[in-house]
Parts: structure tokens; sequence; C-alpha cells
């Protein structure tokens, strides 16, 4: 019987966008602090998660993770989705982010962020996001931004 054909290389670690974008995140203190986690990643796009933790709970009655804590979620993964878009550079840094909230995030619940970097100008990218828990027709928070381009040799 023939060997099964080698599965494909893991391109994650191959591509220095999505390594890179996987230390940026490993680096931020309070990333590390919140137990983010880069999850998924594309061109311009990533994905953060953020379990549940009763250290973060906004509201003591209702069981409800603060604000803050899912803004420095979306804040994060917007950043990591500029990183890994072809037309932006290495570095980036946030010049504005506005978040709607839309609902609490159910207590319990892991919350998860996706980030699209959907236009990239000479000095400027633009980002949209959305948190969401397990109801995933809900969003708890979306958000626009727009972020620094930072190119090497500039």
């Amino acid at each position: 019987m023939p060997d099964a054909p080698a599965p494909p290389p893991d391109q994650t670690l191959k591509d220095p966008r999505k390594k890179i974008a996987s230390q940026f995140i490993a680096m931020i203190p309070h990333a590390g602090a919140l137990s983010m986690s880069l999850t998924d990643v594309g061109d311009g796009e990533a994905v953060i998660t953020m379990p549940y933790d009763a250290r973060l709970v906004g509201d003591p009655e209702t069981g409800v993770i603060h604000g803050g804590a899912v803004s420095a979620l979306m804040d994060t993964c917007c950043g990591a989705a500029v990183m890994l878009h072809p037309a932006a550079g290495m570095g980036t840094a946030t010049i504005d982010l506005r978040i709607d909230y839309m609902r609490p995030a159910t207590p319990g619940q892991m919350i998860t962020a996706r980030a699209t970097c959907y236009h990239v100008t000479r000095s400027v990218a633009f980002v949209r996001a959305v948190a969401l828990d397990d109801d995933t027709d809900r969003p708890v928070a979306c958000a626009t931004g727009a972020f620094t381009v930072e190119r090497s040799g500039k």
C-alpha cells in the first residue's frame, strides 16, 4: 500500500505576517492578562478569542464582562488584521476606534472578535470588527477604526 501523502506544511509558520501577528499578540501584556488567543488569520483578517474570566466582570450582580475588556479585545484584533493585510506595513497603532455595544456578553461564554482590514492607503488602514459570544446571530459589539500603516525604512 503506498504511503499517504504528506500533510501540507503549516502556512501559519511560513508566512512572516502571520508569525509576526502571533508574536505581536503574545508580547502585549494586556493580551496575556486577558488570555487572548489568535485563533484564525487570513490576508487582512484576524480572529482572537478571550475566555470568560470572573476577574473581568464589570457588574457583579449580572456576571457580565466589563466593556473595557471587550474594547481591548476588539482593538487588539483590529491591529492584528492590519498587520495581516498584504498592503500594510508590519507595525500599526490605533488612530481611532469606535465601538458600538449592542448587548451584554452572556456570562460564562467566551468572546470572539473577528476583524477585517478592508482598505489601506499610504499611511492609514481601515478596519471593521465584530465581537460575538455563543449567540453568533446577535453581536455583542461592532467596531470601525483607523490604524497607522508603519512601513520599514521610513
